[in-house]
């Protein structure tokens, strides 16, 4: 089966297309960076209509994800690249809705990433955090310094707190100037990756509603920088998708 390498501010996929729904255990297989391609997550692409096609996407503990922020903006500019849709504008169907999307000079997408919702403060694991719904869970942590945050561990123990019976995102987040941020980001069935377009939004909301942040943010994360808009109720963001290689999975 014929794949494509993508990723978008590092965070990785495998990409497969033709309506094909993977197993578990070949995610799991695939994902694995000393045994198989390597990747944060598998997204699944077919067309599904005039300038319209369909997203699925599975982290790598083979967990399906209700949306994926770089993966959306990955599948949009590879449906452009291999001419299954014309361009620059197209929809991308997921499970959290359509989201559309446009292609922008250097190799940049920007899309609707969906309605942030802001849906209460808790305590998780002696943390204050910020929860947001953006069609998947989130929950943003405000520290003093992204870089000296334990992700890994504080990270891991949030997204398993029993408080989020499905797992939660966690975003460790800094407010730096009046319109820019900077993040490290715990994924959901993933661990710490280098970037995420939900959870850059997630923080981003969050930063604007409790921090004071000006819109549209400029998001700092470890793989390079996201632009948040927030126009109203919905959320755009704009940044990178690019192509690393192609190759061919065994059945």
């Amino acid at each position: 089966m014929d794949f494509v390498k993508m990723e978008g501010l590092g965070n990785d996929f495998i990409v497969v297309w033709g309506g094909h729904v993977p197993n578990t255990d070949a995610i799991v297989r695939w994902c694995d960076r000393r045994f198989g391609v390597g990747a944060d997550g598998v997204l699944s692409v077919d067309l599904s209509g005039p300038e319209r096609i369909r997203m699925r996407y599975w982290n790598a503990d083979g967990g399906e994800a209700e949306m994926c922020g770089n993966g959306l903006r990955c599948v949009a500019r590879l449906a452009v690249l291999r001419n299954w849709v014309s361009g620059p504008w197209l929809v991308v169907e997921t499970k959290a809705g359509d989201m559309p999307a446009e292609m922008k000079p250097g190799g940049h997408v920007r899309a609707l990433v969906g309605i942030p919702k802001a849906t209460g403060v808790a305590t998780s694991q002696g943390a204050r955090v910020h929860l947001v719904d953006i069609g998947n869970p989130h929950a943003v942590v405000f520290v003093d310094d992204p870089a000296k945050a334990p992700v890994a561990t504080l990270g891991k123990k949030i997204e398993h707190d029993p408080q989020f019976p499905n797992g939660t995102n966690v975003e460790f987040v800094t407010p730096r100037r009046a319109d820019r941020i900077e993040m490290r980001i715990w994924e959901r069935g993933v661990g710490e990756t280098l970037g995420s377009g939900t959870g850059a939004t997630a923080a981003a909301f969050a930063s604007v509603v409790h921090r004071g942040v000006a819109a549209p943010v400029r998001v700092e994360l470890p793989g390079g920088e996201l632009l948040i808009e927030l126009d109203g109720e919905e959320a755009w963001m704009t940044g990178p998708a690019n192509l690393v290689f192609e190759g061919t999975l065994p059945d």
